[in-house]
Parts: C-alpha cells; sequence; structure tokens
C-alpha cells in the first residue's frame, strides 16, 4: 500500500530560498512555478520529508503515485509526509533542476537561469528495477520514459 496523494501540498517557506507556487500544471497534476528570476547554480529548495528504511520504502513505493527520493543505500526522504514542496516538481528530460546531496540534504539547485512564471523540474531518473513510467515532459529530446 503506498502513501496517498499530498492533499494539500504547499511551499516551506523555511526550505525554499526563492518565491515559488503550486499550480496546475501540463506535465502532471500540479507543479511547482518560480514567481521570480532564479539565477544559475543557487540553492532552490530542499526536498524534504520523513526519513525512512529501505524496508519501509519497498512497503510505500507500491503506490501509483509515491513522493519516495532515495538519499543513500539505506535512507529514502518520503516527501509526502513533512515535505517542503519539492515533491511536487515534476519530471523532465530537459529539467532546469538538479540534484545534489550534501550532508544528509537533498538540495535542488537550479542548471541554468529560470524566469518567473517557468515551472520547476528534475530529471527522476527511475532505475530500470521500477516499473517503467510514460513520460509527459514535451521536450524536444524526451526519452519517452522517466526510467534512465
Amino acid at each position: 500500500m503506498g502513501t496517498a496523494l499530498v492533499k494539500s501540498p504547499s511551499i516551506d517557506p523555511r526550505h525554499a530560498c526563492f518565491r515559488l507556487e503550486i499550480r496546475e500544471s501540463g506535465i502532471h497534476r500540479r507543479g511547482v512555478y518560480a514567481c521570480e528570476r532564479i539565477p544559475a547554480h543557487r540553492k532552490v529548495i530542499e526536498y524534504t520529508g520523513e526519513r525512512i528504511s529501505r524496508r519501509e520504502t519497498k512497503r510505500r513505493g507500491d503506490g501509483l503515485v509515491t513522493y519516495l527520493f532515495t538519499l543513500d543505500n539505506y535512507w529514502t526522504i518520503d516527501g509526502a509526509v513533512g515535505g517542503s514542496g519539492a515533491e511536487i516538481i515534476n519530471h523532465s528530460c530537459e529539467p532546469n533542476l538538479y540534484a545534489s546531496i550534501v550532508k544528509g540534504h537533498i538540495l535542488y539547485m537550479s542548471r541554468r537561469l529560470i524566469l518567473p512564471q517557468e515551472e520547476l523540474t528534475i530529471d527522476y531518473r527511475f532505475d530500470d528495477d521500477v516499473g517503467k513510467v510514460r513520460c509527459r515532459c514535451g521536450a524536444r529530446t524526451c526519452r519517452g520514459t522517466i526510467n534512465l
């Protein structure tokens, strides 16, 4: 049984370095959008949530929609429980963010200048051991699947 959808997602300003908002997305359900210019190579938001073990990750990972981010060989962060809003950021094969793990924290960093009203995206890079998930990002270089 997987984690339920985040019912009222919001951006936690304690973990966001720029003004961001959640709105309807053309990629999937809702997405996170920049409300101001975000320079290249800057921390945008930290991915937060409940820290869970691999065993619990397997249990929660069976749902249709999950908010799980692997931190290391043992820990996973479940953004559905205590998430910062970063869990709502959608996948793209041409993302404007990348993840950087620093001292046990998952930081979403800007790849390039991000303009106001632009949707924030990250490459989820699902492993092959995860069932194939169709991609709907619409990027010119879309690989057709969220998996690598």
